[in-house]
């Protein structure tokens, strides 16, 4: 078999991580985030994304996204989102079963909404009997694998500034859009007007736990993003304890996301970079190479921006693929007899692992 493809979830967690844990582990640490490794983490933060940036570790990413959500949100709240955000279609509804919160969803364009999105759901400001679009929710990179710009950021962020939202930036795979696009952490999100962020760890090669990231107010482009910041900084720790997502043992999860985010001083690219290339270079290779099966019954249908390929192929010959790997169906295909599939890559797949799918796709694929 194969490694598998079906998402970077499944990747092992990486040396420098388990490392930095054992490092923690060190004799006894104030519980629930009173501890040196948090401390530290918080310093790196700011480093990282601004002199006021706060971070709250936190379980996993729907935590994450639901302790933001919450934050920026009154209970008669909607959140403007895409069609296909996590939020949205795979969080077991808990957006609105822990938070309380309507989900207003968009149609998207290879994952993407833009800002023609964020007004048409403005409209619905003061009336009584629409829920109240206050938060806008984007992911970075989309769940269909490509990437918004900055300029692309900023315009949205203008947009739901401009309606009186917030915004927040479902982080999981920030990374990867970083490393695409060749900028830094903080390009994507305080410099372009995210108010709060889901950093995530776990699908670069973290073991557990996420972050919640409330950016400083001091960067906020509107004095009224400035006020949203400062009452989702006073939210979050009553939330995060509230949602379940207040680690007793928080130096763990602390010490993860330090290693992902390197130091200040440190020689060498930080971790979430070099995971991140290593990732999206993978899905480039294995991109080639299903662009190099011209004339076969598979084709790439979305852009290969970060660390996933989207193909249409028969169903028969997904199946076959699938005696050698792991991976999942994401829709149905052009006709009723093909499928569209989503191969992710991860800070753990090698060349010989691309070589050896596409090997096996080969010989799956029809010939005429």
């Amino acid at each position: 078999m194969l490694p598998p493809f079906a998402s970077d979830n499944y990747a092992p967690t990486h040396p420098e991580v388990l490392a930095a844990i054992a490092a923690a582990n060190d004799g006894y640490a104030v519980a629930y985030g009173d501890d040196p490794w948090t401390a530290r983490l918080g310093a790196r933060v700011r480093e990282v994304f601004g002199p006021g940036a706060l971070a709250f570790p936190v379980l996993n990413g729907t935590g994450a996204n639901v302790v933001s959500l919450m934050a920026a949100s009154t209970r008669w709240s909607g959140v403007v989102t895409s069609d296909v955000a996590h939020v949205h279609t795979d969080e077991n509804g808990a957006p609105e079963r822990v938070g309380g919160l309507k989900l207003l969803a968009r149609t998207s364009v290879d994952g993407k909404i833009t800002p023609d999105d964020v007004v048409a759901w403005s409209a619905d400001a003061g009336d009584v009997h629409r829920a109240q679009p206050h938060v806008l929710s984007l992911t970075q990179a989309t769940e269909l694998g490509t990437v918004y710009t900055p300029a692309e950021l900023r315009a949205l962020t203008d947009a739901a500034h401009g309606a009186g939202m917030v915004v927040h930036l479902d982080g999981s795979r920030l990374a990867n859009a970083a490393a695409h696009l060749g900028v830094g952490l903080r390009e994507l999100t305080t410099d372009v007007g995210v108010d709060l962020l889901s950093l995530g760890a776990a699908k670069n090669g973290g073991l557990l736990g996420e972050a919640v990231v409330v950016l400083g107010p001091d960067d906020a482009p509107t004095p009224g993003a400035a006020t949203a910041r400062r009452a989702a900084a006073e939210a979050v720790p009553y939330l995060r304890k509230s949602t379940m997502q207040l680690a007793s043992k928080a130096r763990y999860l602390s010490a993860q996301l330090l290693a992902m985010l390197g130091d200040e001083d440190g020689d060498g690219d930080p971790l979430w970079l070099r995971n991140a290339r290593v990732a999206n270079a993978a899905a480039q290779r294995l991109r080639a190479g299903v662009d190099a099966l011209d004339g076969r019954e598979v084709r790439a249908s979305r852009p290969t921006e970060s660390n996933a390929v989207f193909a249409t192929l028969p169903r028969t010959a997904a199946e076959s693929l699938r005696r050698h790997t792991r991976f999942y169906d994401w829709a149905d295909g052009e006709t009723s007899d093909r499928v569209e599939v989503r191969w992710m890559c991860s800070w753990a797949t090698t060349d010989a692992d691309v070589d050896g799918f596409l090997e096996a796709l080969s010989a799956a694929v029809p010939t005429g």
